[in-house]
């Protein structure tokens, strides 16, 4: 069991966000939620994460601006990975460019 590894979600689609939630803590990790950019940003400020899965279109903040907030944070080294509905070549490149560690698109 991954008893000490603490993911951030952050997803707006709640359906979503309950489905990964579950999957995530049945493999024993511990898993916090946001369901918009500004409060996952308070979130992170607040306590330390070994990941972060970071949806681009959320009410707030959008996911690509919010990675480069993370990313600024003096916790920049925690990993992100994008997961997005936005599935063109140049949103990939965006979300690489805001510092997102990899880019998965829904569905998957």
């Amino acid at each position: 069991m991954h008893n000490k590894q603490r993911i951030l979600l952050v997803e707006d689609e709640e359906h979503l966000l309950e489905v990964i939630k579950l999957n995530l803590e049945l493999e024993g990790y511990k898993v916090t939620v946001a369901t918009d950019g500004k409060k996952a940003l308070k979130i992170f400020k607040e306590e330390r994460f070994n990941l972060v899965i970071l949806d681009v279109m959320l009410p707030g903040i959008d996911g690509y601006t919010l990675c480069r907030r993370l990313r600024e944070d003096a916790r920049r080294e925690t990993p992100v990975i994008m997961l997005t509905a936005r599935d063109q070549l140049d949103d990939r490149l965006q979300g690489f460019k805001a510092g997102a560690d990899d880019y998965l698109v829904k569905p998957f």
